[in-house]
């Protein structure tokens, strides 16, 4: 049985239109934490080796933590 109305005990963001897009605010995932050179390889898909770990931390320091944001959706 089918109803208009939605479900009391849905939470207000699972009644959202599906066609509405996600802000990013809610998209990134990072906790607050401090972002390691581990992470940023990891989030651009690379293997972790010295070269692109050397390669991280020169992107953490130019970027800073905005670094791993800019990879993720």
């Amino acid at each position: 049985m089918s109803t208009s109305q939605p479900d009391a005990s849905q939470p207000e963001a699972s009644r959202r239109s599906a066609d509405r897009a996600t802000p990013d605010s809610l998209l990134h995932a990072r906790t607050g934490t401090d972002v390691s050179p581990e992470d940023i390889v990891l989030a651009s898909g690379k293997d972790l080796t010295p070269h692109n770990l050397e390669w991280a931390k020169r992107k953490l320091e130019e970027e800073g933590p905005a670094a791993l944001d800019k990879m993720l959706p």
